[in-house]
């Protein structure tokens, strides 16, 4: 019997071209590409999307960004998603996409279809000490919600400024090989 290949969606909760978050979870997705899973890497600046509005959704219809999301998103096994910290919460990109994802798009969509029976593997990276712990027990909260099982271990690196070198990698080896194991422990997770 062969395994059957598990697909994973990396993503960060920040359009910002140099976010520290963008690296942390590059390297997560590294972890369970080693383990043997395909990883799509999405940036969410390349998926505009407008607030979510449910006047806005009955007068545009639903989003073709949200749609290509959702396109990504539907058929993974897993989520690795970095979160930034925005005043102790998580940012408001990574929720507005949450938001229109959890959407139905087609008459008859399971509710959730993007994110319900899925797993995910959380972290965070911040210029702050804490490294943007506080916003990651609030994304845990709402992927729970939203019949994401979120596994039990999470990471988050403090003063990130000075924590990756100039390839992307953590310049700490066990905070590379913790965050790495965040991305083979999610494809485990699913076997």
């Amino acid at each position: 019997m062969t395994q059957k290949q598990i697909n994973i969606v990396a993503f960060a909760g920040s359009t910002r071209k140099d976010s520290f978050n963008k690296k942390l979870v590059k390297i997560a997705a590294a972890g369970a590409q080693n383990a043997g899973a395909n990883v799509t890497y999405i940036d969410l600046k390349d998926y505009p999307l407008p607030l979510f509005d449910e006047d806005l959704e009955k007068e545009i219809g639903y989003p073709e960004n949200a749609e290509k999301l959702k396109e990504i998103f539907t058929p993974a096994h897993a989520l690795l998603i970095a979160s930034p910290e925005y005043n102790s919460g998580y940012s408001a990109v990574l929720k507005n996409t949450i938001d229109w994802l959890s959407r139905p798009s087609l008459e008859n969509e399971k509710p959730l279809s993007a994110f319900a029976g899925k797993f995910a593997s959380i972290m965070a990276t911040s210029p702050g000490a804490l490294g943007g712990l506080r916003g990651l027990y609030q994304l845990r909260e709402l992927l729970q919600n939203i019949q994401v099982t979120v596994l039990p271990n999470m990471r988050a690196i403090g003063q990130a400024h000075a924590a990756f070198d100039k390839d992307g990698n953590l310049t700490d080896q066990k905070q590379q090989t913790a965050v790495q194991q965040l991305g083979t422990q999610t494809v485990n997770a699913i076997h």
